[in-house]
């Protein structure tokens, strides 16, 4: 098959090259997808599990990738839940090789299926946006309607879908990024911006939920603002950043099929939109990996036309 890798961690996306890989076979409870578009996160190339396996050993040189939509080939003894022919999408173990291939080796308690109507670039560019935003609103940030909800990087792949579930579920909420994020920032549903290059975050004032995709300084900045009892939580790892009055929680994505279901099943009735920005094919893949300009939004690498 063909497959992306990466050898060289200090490299980042530059040092990836398409290969021949052999095709992966499914062991117990595993599932063989083949892939039809996956999602890619560059900051993923930083993630420590990208380059060991569940025991810490080397295991470059790797495939990166981690969100899948596809169909389902085979199946592992004893694996239950799918069925082959079956349309699924998910979110890949993060110490495997993973989906920037022609099929991959998936848990089959990762996956969740996928609807015929919904195609497949789509589903792959909801996985890991949609899962943090649910995870973080209401696994962690206990987000209740009338609450005042400030999302950072409002107009991104992971920020336009806090934002929108942030308002769909009650919420005040007022969208940080640059100027020229603004209009999309309001577009997906943010009833106030703030451009962090020109405008004061303290003007914001008292917030019940902060969702901090960036960290460092404006993490702590963003602390101060909480009200008591409120959070902070962030995806952008370990921070000192506290509520003088609240709590401080980073957390890492993990796949939920139930989740995933229940947004899917919001992108098909019209309630979530998603933020699609690079779309390119596994042969070129590379190349859209390293842009000339940022290009806001979610990647996704076509695998089958």
């Amino acid at each position: 098959m063909k497959a992306i890798i990466v050898t060289d961690q200090a490299a980042g996306t530059a040092g990836m090259k398409l290969v021949d890989r052999p095709k992966p076979e499914a062991a117990l409870n595993d599932v063989v997808v083949e892939v039809h578009a996956s999602g890619f996160t560059s900051g993923e190339l930083t993630w420590p599990s990208n380059w060991t396996d569940r025991l810490g050993r080397d295991r470059t040189p790797t495939i990166p990738g981690h969100e899948l939509a596809g169909v389902v080939t085979a199946l592992g003894y004893g694996t239950r839940g799918v069925s082959v022919g079956q349309r699924v999408f998910g979110l890949t173990d993060w110490t495997r090789d993973g989906t920037l291939a022609e099929y991959v080796v998936v848990e089959s308690r990762n996956l969740a299926p996928l609807p015929g109507d919904v195609d497949f670039t789509v589903g792959a560019s909801v996985i890991i946006p949609g899962l943090t935003a649910w995870q973080g609103l209401f696994e962690y940030g206990r987000l209740q309607a009338g609450q005042t909800l400030l999302v950072h990087g409002a107009a991104g792949a992971v920020g336009s879908m806090v934002t929108q579930l942030g308002r769909l579920a009650g919420a005040y909420v007022i969208g940080t990024g640059r100027g020229g994020d603004r209009q999309a920032a309001l577009d997906f549903g943010a009833q106030a911006f703030v451009d962090l290059e020109k405008d004061k975050l303290e003007d914001v004032g008292g917030v019940d939920l902060v969702f901090d995709v960036i960290g460092g300084e404006i993490a702590t900045r963003s602390a101060a603002l909480v009200r008591a009892g409120g959070t902070l939580v962030t995806i952008a790892g370990p921070t000192d950043a506290r509520p003088a009055d609240g709590l401080t929680i980073d957390f890492v994505v993990e796949s939920n099929r139930v989740q995933l279901s229940e947004i899917i099943q919001r992108v098909r009735d019209g309630r979530l939109r998603t933020n699609i920005g690079t779309v390119a094919s596994l042969d070129d893949a590379v190349n859209g990996f390293n842009p000339t300009k940022r290009t806001p939004g979610k990647t996704i690498i076509r695998v089958r036309k």
